[in-house]
């Protein structure tokens, strides 16, 4: 024979609840995670933050940094060291030449000439989608300004740093004095 008490359906009611109770505590933190991480994501895509990933492609087809004289020992009197660049960009995407480091020179000046005066420094060299930026002592150029001697050596690193590819190191051969 089987005696069924009058407390044991309550007490089971009890345990159940507290089990749930339990286990809403501790769905609680992972479920407030999910909404405040949620509600950033929207507010980052809703400013613009996020995008479609874009890879810009450039191909630097012609570099070369001219000798200042014709002897190591003339050119050491001359300041600054003029470049020859051509950069041609392969992708849709307009980009940026806005910085190149080279250990010859501690300090390198991006310049822009305009048909009605002199070269100026700038901040940022445009490349346009599908187009080449061609820098050259006679227009947009980098400029090393007052490198140590390079004319001995047959050619000169330089790292191109672009707004969207990042960065590119090339080694630009030492040609004689206003040759490319």
């Amino acid at each position: 024979m089987t005696t069924v008490t009058a407390g044991a359906a309550p007490r089971r009611a009890r345990s159940e609840g507290g089990r749930l109770a339990e286990l809403a505590r501790a769905a609680a933190g992972p479920v407030a995670c999910a909404v405040v991480l949620t509600g950033l994501l929207s507010a980052w895509v809703a400013a613009s933050g996020a995008g479609t990933l874009t890879r810009v492609q450039l191909k630097v087809t012609l570099a070369a940094v001219p000798m200042r004289a014709f002897t190591p020992q003339a050119a050491a009197t001359v300041g600054a060291a003029h470049t020859y660049l051509t950069i041609r960009n392969l992708s849709s995407t307009p980009d940026e030449l806005i910085a190149v480091r080279s250990p010859v020179a501690l300090h390198v000046v991006l310049t822009q000439r305009s048909l009605a005066g002199p070269a100026t420094a700038v901040s940022s060299l445009p490349i346009p989608g599908n187009g080449t930026l061609t820098l050259s002592p006679l227009g947009d150029d980098v400029v090393l300004d007052d490198p140590t001697p390079y004319e001995s050596s047959s050619a000169v690193a330089l790292t191109l740093v672009f707004r969207h590819a990042g960065q590119v190191t090339i080694d630009a051969p030492v040609t004689a004095p206003g040759t490319p």
